[in-house]
């Protein structure tokens, strides 16, 4: 692989990750990537993974699937070598990011994940973030991995109307 181009493509990833106040997840950044033809799926993890062994990113796995997000030091690189990224491809990453943000904002701010604890029964969390702020963050714990499953499903599909029951029993 062409470390000239290998390096355009992780500052490619920090470009993005900067341009957002929430992290990104690996198929929405693939997408994209992928899409336009800028390289392929392993040349991408490739450089995901040296971001993140450089401490230029970092990665969040929740429920299988890995979420990134800038770190101080990658905020710090890309501001002094954006002008690396030529005007095409930044323009690209601007249009991609503006047409699909909100979208992309709300398949991250809710998030639902489950595992076994010590005692042997499934943990099941549950929250909406909205940018750095948590809105509700809910732990249950059941005793059969089915259910747990169920819950991260609804959670997704139902989670708006959950927050206002809650915010409305609590308000009271």
């Amino acid at each position: 692989m062409d470390e000239k181009n290998k390096l355009l493509y992780k500052l490619m990833l920090l470009y993005m990750l900067n341009k957002v106040d929430f992290s990104l997840s690996f198929s929405q950044i693939s997408d994209f990537i992928l899409e336009k033809g800028y390289t392929d799926y392993f040349t991408l993890q490739v450089c995901l993974s040296e971001l993140i062994d450089s401490s230029l990113i970092h990665a969040e796995v929740i429920h299988n699937v890995s979420y990134y997000t800038l770190t101080p030091e990658g905020e710090k690189t890309i501001r002094m070598f954006t002008g690396n990224i030529n005007r095409e491809i930044r323009s690209d990453i601007d249009q991609y990011l503006e047409a699909n943000e909100l979208k992309m904002r709300n398949e991250n701010s809710v998030q639902a994940d489950c595992y076994r604890n010590t005692s042997g029964d499934y943990t099941v969390r549950c929250y909406v973030r909205e940018k750095e702020t948590m809105l509700i963050d809910l732990t249950l714990t059941v005793p059969e991995l089915s259910q747990a499953k169920a819950i991260c499903g609804q959670w997704k599909k139902q989670s708006q109307e959950i927050y206002a029951f809650v915010m409305q029993k609590l308000m009271k």
